[in-house]
């Protein structure tokens, strides 16, 4: 008994020792020499295994020492791989591991150019002799490991893919992982945590399970540098990173059991720093902080929740460059990769992802804008910018909250504050503008025009409703205001319009509808118009004409399929407060300006969509003293349906006239003053215009030479229309009609004036008649004197006493008296009266040689008939200078005295200075009436050099009165 004891002991003793030495010595050499034979033969890099222990008893294992690739470049290798096997892996179905312990392993993943892996090529596997068939997977391999432990990892990452490569390098990594199974159902515990070279912290702490494959958990990425993975974006975008800092947090739930199921929920994800530029190297982004916090996503749904997201301090450039695309845009278009054709086959359209913002709120931000497209660059800077974003929808099926304060150029301010939506496109938004600068606008008016806008800020607030872009349907409502508006004209270098403030109130905008302002104000409004001297204006050279190319010149303009209905313009009111204007007349020499100021009135209720007719009361001032008003009412959107406008011009100095008196009447004007009435009618087309003018105390200056002048006696047509107030008071009515393109007023109105002048002067004394009562009957130009007399009958004492009285009507005027006479009418009466004189002187010198008593004067004498004989044969003799006819001796007495009286009046009818001293009396007699009976200066009358007057079939003689200017 003893001895079977002994034996079995032995034995056992004997086994044990087999067991131990073949568990310590013989199968750990003869696997290690295993191994390495199989290392060299399918490893393409140097390949060991140091050593190779186990421990029969307690079923532990460790392989110390792997290295696979060159000595110091080794891209797999560990210091050691711990493994403790249970024994009830036997009863239980399934191998069972207590721990699985990894020290200090090493990994090198690289990817090469041509996107192979090296983990792939550090073996070379068998071929297959037999042919590949699919089999369905089966179940996997039974497999507990209770606890597993990687410490002191060492992972470093190579991709040469991209144009720069791409390095990670975790040197201390570490896993730990729990219950872990391929048995269904069961899941693990784990936690990873790897830190990097250069910074970045990754913890991963959750669960597995590998039956079906599944995890949940939490990851957290600390100190992240985006530059590290930044290679794969510049790929895409050729965009350079100068700095980047990420943070992530986030717990996920990841299932692939039937398919791919990823929810990430409680997310954070912090961006700072983060400033990107071109490859040019202009700055495009610059972010001081980007955070996202309690956000989604859900795979499945196709959904991204962001709880919230704040933001700070982000600039960033954009600028549109001269063709017309954003920088942006081709940044972005030279990185998009090209596109292979493929096979035209219809694909239904994917599920749109959606992204919902709760709750985004983005402080200080400051974007740059440039637009390159015009000729000079134009420069916008916006910010500090605010903006505010509640329940945002990329979906676009609800609506969302905004809110945007943002400056905007040096002194503007622009916010915006409501709802909107996506799908449908529509908005509800209050929009306030404070102080915007228009200049702005200043590239891209001067294409078209050549305005300098000097100044100008725009205040607004508007309330904004958008219905939808497919028609574009909206609507703009509430008051805006332009402040210190000032364009200069840059061809003249002056000012063309400017204003203190335009103030739209009550405005009402529905686009394509209808256009309503409650009332239009304009403060301080001033404008400048200049007639050039090509008479040219100063607005027609301000605009630019556009550009035609020859073929769209050549090709006929298209028509419209349908005319869209016309815009519907509703203004309560306009008022206008403290306006001025220029105006100057550049082809007139000397030039010609004048002011207007203290415009002030209102323009009542303009409407396009009514005949009623607006209402027009305005009062202002020509050059600060001279009043003018403008009052009636006018139809702008059709004048020639309905207008009645009274302009009146009062107290305007007529100095500022003198050019276009020296273009027009060849005169300068020296003093004077000018009212107007201007009444202008107009009903369906048909003008019925009434224009006074009064003229006060004009005086006209030197004479200035201009071919435009008139070829009349201004300065007698000024005598004449002149009052004894020194008032000249013209009515210049016209009519017609303005749908005839050839009617134009002013060439009317300068007609109207061009012949009253000329009947003035072409028949001065017929327009004199008119001023006195009973003298537009009578012809006042002539006084009619019997044959050979210079007295004035009845009708010319008459004729002259209406001419006195019309004379003192018109003290400008001077009268000229011709004296006239003739032969054919007054050369016998004249002789007769000479003769007659010529008796009594030779009488009365013959009585004074007798001694007799003789009157003072011989035309006091009464020569008797018996006397005139002898005296006629003396007188004969005298005065012819020679002897009567031999033949007439033989005649008898009475028949001698006869042809002696007949010689004797037949040579003095034919005496010019009997002739020429009778119209000189003549003269006198008229200039003396009018002196002494009708009370003229006798400065005023001018006695002319005789002339031949004109005989009326009554024998009378016709003495002409002529009309001058003093």
């Amino acid at each position: 008994m003893l001895k079977g004891i002994k034996r079995a002991a032995g034995a056992l003793l004997i086994a044990v020792v087999l067991y131990s030495l073949l568990g310590f010595l013989i199968v750990p050499g003869i696997g290690l020499r295993i191994v390495n034979q199989q290392l060299a033969h399918y490893a393409k890099a140097p390949a060991t295994l140091e050593r190779l222990q186990l421990n029969p008893f307690s079923l532990e294992a460790s392989l110390w020492g792997l290295r696979i690739g060159e000595p110091g470049q080794e891209q797999v290798a560990f210091e050691r791989l711990y493994a403790n096997l249970q024994l009830d892996s036997l009863w239980r179905g399934a191998l069972h591991l207590s721990t699985v312990e990894l020290d200090k392993p090493q990994t090198q993943v690289q990817f090469a150019k041509d996107g192979t892996l090296n983990l792939t090529q550090l073996f070379t596997l068998p071929a297959r002799t037999e042919p590949v068939t699919e089999e369905p997977p089966g179940e996997p391999f039974p497999l507990r490991i209770a606890h597993i432990k990687l410490t002191g990892g060492n992972l470093h990452f190579q991709d040469l893919r991209p144009s720069e490569p791409i390095e990670l390098l975790y040197d201390d990594l570490s896993v730990e992982l729990h219950n872990l199974s391929t048995l269904p159902d069961d899941s693990a515990e784990m936690t990873l945590v790897a830190t990097g070279h250069n910074g970045g912290r990754i913890d991963w702490n959750g669960q597995i399970s590998l039956v079906p494959l599944s995890s949940s958990g939490s990851l957290k990425i600390s100190d992240g540098k985006l530059k590290s993975i930044w290679p794969y974006v510049r790929d895409a975008a050729p965009l350079i990173l100068e700095e980047g800092g990420i943070d992530l947090a986030t717990d996920y739930t990841l299932s692939l059991a039937d398919d791919t199921q990823l929810l990430l929920h409680n997310s954070q994800i912090k961006i700072a720093p983060f400033a990107i530029k071109a490859p040019d190297g202009r700055q495009l982004v610059k972010l001081a902080n980007l955070e996202i916090s309690d956000s989604s996503l859900d795979l499945v749904k196709q959904q991204v929740v962001v709880g919230k997201l704040r933001s700070q301090q982000l600039e960033t450039w954009a600028a549109r460059e001269a063709d017309g695309q954003l920088d942006w845009q081709k940044l972005f278009a030279g990185a998009a990769p090209a596109t292979t054709p493929q096979k035209n086959t219809a694909t239904a359209p994917g599920k749109p992802w959606q992204v919902l913002l709760r709750d985004v709120q983005l402080r200080n931000y400051r974007v740059h804008l440039a637009d390159r497209v015009p000729e000079q660059e134009v420069a916008l800077a916006l910010g500090p910018l605010d903006l505010d974003l509640q329940n945002f929808d990329s979906l676009g099926a609800s609506p969302f909250t905004l809110k945007l304060d943002t400056g905007l150029g040096q002194q503007g301010r622009l916010q915006a504050e409501g709802q909107a939506q996506l799908n449908p496109t529509t908005a509800s938004l209050k929009v306030v503008s404070r102080a915007v600068d228009l200049r702005v606008a200043q590239a891209y008016l001067s294409p078209f025009v050549r305005i300098e806008l000097r100044s100008g800020l725009l205040d607004s607030d508007l309330d904004l409703a958008l219905g939808g872009t497919e028609p574009l349907a909206f609507s703009v409502t509430g008051k805006a205001r332009i402040n210190q508006l000032h364009t200069l004209d840059t061809v003249k270098e002056r000012d063309f319009v400017r204003w203190q403030q335009l103030d739209l109130l009550g405005l009402n905008y529905q686009h394509g509808d209808s256009l309503t302002i409650d009332k239009v104000q304009l403060n301080q409004p001033y404008a400048r118009f200049i007639v050039n001297e090509d008479l040219t204006t100063n607005a027609s050279e301000l605009v630019i004409a556009p550009k035609a190319s020859p073929a769209k010149a050549a090709e006929p303009a298209a028509k419209p399929e349908s005319a869209s209905k016309p815009l519907s313009i509703h203004i309560g009111e306009v008022t206008l407060v403290d306006g001025s204007a220029n105006f100057a007349d550049f082809s007139l020499t000397p030039n010609f300006a004048t002011a207007i100021q203290q415009l002030n009135g209102r323009i009542g209720t303009l409407d396009s969509q009514t005949q009623a007719p607006a209402k027009v009361d305005i009062a202002g001032k020509i050059d600060r003293y001279a009043p003018v008003s403008i009052k009636g009412s006018l139809n702008p959107f059709d004048p020639l349906d309905s207008l009645d406008i009274i302009t009146q011009f009062k107290q305007v100095e007529l100095t500022t006239l003198t050019p276009y008196s020296g273009k027009f009447a060849g005169y300068r004007i020296r003093k004077g003053r000018l009212n107007l009435d201007l009444h202008y009618r107009i009903s369906k087309g048909k003008l019925n215009a009434e224009n006074s003018v009064v003229v006060e105390q004009l005086q006209l200056g030197e004479r200035v030479d201009s071919p435009s002048a008139v070829d009349l006696p201004i300065r007698l047509a000024v005598a004449l229309l002149k009052d004894s107030d020194g008032k000249i008071a013209l009515s210049l009515p016209v009519q017609g009609d303005l749908n005839n393109p050839e009617f134009s007023v002013m060439p009317i109105v300068w007609k109207t004036l061009r012949n009253l002048i000329a009947r003035a002067v072409q028949a001065p004394f017929k327009l004199l008649g008119g001023l006195v009562s009973g003298g537009a009957e009578m012809d006042l130009s002539t006084v009619l004197f019997k044959p050979g007399s210079s007295d004035l009958d009845s009708s010319a004492q008459s004729a002259l006493e209406l001419l006195a009285r019309a004379l003192k009507e018109r003290p400008a005027l001077r009268l000229e008296v011709e004296g006239s006479s003739a032969q054919s009418s007054d050369g016998l009466p004249l002789a007769e009266q000479r003769l007659a004189r010529e008796y009594q002187s030779t009488y009365y010198k013959i009585l004074q040689r007798r001694g007799d008593a003789v009157p003072t004067d011989a035309s006091q004498l009464q020569v008797p008939e018996e006397e005139k004989g002898p005296l006629l044969e003396a007188i004969y003799r005298r005065r012819l200078k020679q002897q009567p006819p031999t033949e007439w001796s033989d005649l008898d007495k009475p028949q001698r005295i006869a042809n002696l009286r007949n010689a004797v009046l037949q040579f003095w009818s034919k005496s010019q200075l009997l002739q020429r001293q009778l119209a000189q009396a003549r003269a006198s007699s008229i200039k003396d009436y009018l002196v002494d009976r009708g009370g003229l200066a006798d400065e005023r009358i001018y006695l002319l050099d005789v002339g031949v007057g004109q005989v009326r079939q009554d024998g009378r003689v016709a003495t002409v009165l002529n009309l001058d200017s003093q």
